[in-house]
């Protein structure tokens, strides 16, 4: 029997028999409410029964599943499931057996879905923390070969001659790989500047327009078709930077008597901010449209008109909202890889003239991730470092933006 026949006929049978268990245990305590008074609605011991039918089953699944992983045992598929089953069944048997008229179902059901919840909410926790310490102890390997300081500060990457000094091949000759990841941030400062300066402005009118002044009718065809932008592929918003927005840029710009190159940064970065438009119209949408409207009949009532109610009561008071929507288009946009492949190219470059070409952080990743170097050379270890820096930016902007919802942050009842 494979893995894939084991999940089936696992699967399989626990949720059909966990269906089973719900309508057992729910019949039996409808019967015994008919005589006497429990202390639970027949739903919880319902629920209670599938618990003890579903845990016993996915524990020794689980044990049998780490164990195979770290080679201490290996169970037979048929054995595994036989016994999953039959350890279902015996919690069923269990369960029925507590159909009792003095037996607290529902707080025994609550104390299972919190140790739930509580382990859903430790998963992530330690999810984050693996993730940061996997990434600060390949850092650490690379800072050993690169000092840090050098490539925090450095203003040219050229890693070409790395392979070969990972491979012993590096003679007097051979010039020293560069790890400045000074040009690889300004291009990514650039291109996330280029697209929020397109996507803020357009997103925060939009969110303000469905929600403050198009009727209902007009707001339910506007918001979805917004939001369609979400779901295009970005390679499709690639190949429109690269084959459409990137010539009208260079014309645009030999109009005006500027040179520019067909991989520039102008053309990826206006697009992304078509692309992230629909995070920071449809969050602000529905934080604005979360203000009391009680906030704005008073304020109208005293006089002010629609406008100034808008910008002296509504805004801000949605404020810790929509700054948690520019963070989120924020990070959409520093993450991007694909339209900046493939419109403004893979050159480092270190200028504040958007019409040339640049490249960001993620596609660096990318870069050394997929090379035929080994994974213990600088230039595949420099991906670890470029995303250490770029997870404590992120971490930074983080805090800036919750000290600055925390400081603007207004309670109205």
């Amino acid at each position: 029997m494979s893995t894939a026949d084991l999940i089936f006929w696992f699967f399989g049978g626990l949720i059909p028999l966990s269906a089973m268990a719900f309508f057992l245990a729910r019949g039996k305590a409808l019967t015994a409410e008919n005589s006497q008074r429990l202390h639970s609605r027949p739903g919880f011991y319902g629920l209670y029964a599938v618990i003890w039918l579903a845990l016993p089953a996915l524990a020794v699944s689980l044990l049998a599943s780490i164990a195979h992983m770290f080679h201490l045992f290996s169970v037979p598929p048929i054995m595994l499931l036989t016994s999953a089953l039959a350890l279902g069944g015996a919690g069923l048997w269990f369960a029925l057996g507590q159909v009792k008229a003095d037996f607290r179902a529902r707080q025994s059901v609550e104390k299972v879905m919190r140790g739930l919840i509580f382990t859903a909410a430790t998963i992530s926790i330690l999810t984050t923390v693996g993730i940061v310490l996997s990434v600060i102890f390949e850092s650490i390997r690379f800072f050993q070969v690169i000092p840090i300081w050098d490539f925090i500060t450095g203003t040219q990457w050229q890693p070409d001659t790395a392979f070969l000094i990972g491979a012993g091949r590096a003679d007097e000759s051979v010039a020293p790989p560069l790890f400045g990841s000074l040009p690889i941030f300004a291009g990514t400062f650039m291109i996330t500047l280029i697209a929020m300066l397109v996507a803020v402005p357009i997103g925060l009118f939009a969110a303000i327009y469905m929600s403050e002044y198009a009727s209902h009718n007009a707001r339910g065809r506007i918001k979805p078709m917004l939001e369609i932008l979400a779901g295009i592929p970005t390679v499709v918003y690639g190949f429109f930077a690269a084959i459409t927005i990137s010539p009208l840029v260079v014309d645009a710009a030999h109009a005006f008597g500027l040179e520019a190159d067909y991989t520039n940064a102008l053309a990826p970065g206006l697009i992304m901010g078509v692309m992230i438009i629909p995070f920071i119209s449809s969050l602000s949408d529905d934080v604005i449209r979360a203000v009391p409207q009680s906030l704005r009949d008073g304020s109208l009532a005293l006089g002010t008109t629609k406008a100034e109610t808008i910008r002296h009561i509504v805004l801000p008071a949605a404020f810790p909202g929509i700054v948690s929507a520019f963070l989120l288009a924020v990070s959409r946009a520093i993450g991007e890889t694909m339209i900046v492949v493939m419109a403004a190219g893979l050159r480092p470059n270190m200028t504040a003239n958007p019409l040339e070409g640049m490249t960001t952080v993620t596609v660096k990743i990318v870069e050394a991730l997929t090379g035929d170097q080994e994974f213990d050379s600088a230039f595949t270890l420099s991906a670890f470092a470029l995303g250490l820096v770029l997870l404590l930016i992120t971490l930074a902007l983080n805090i800036v933006s919750t000290i600055i919802v925390r400081k603007f942050r207004q309670r109205y009842e």
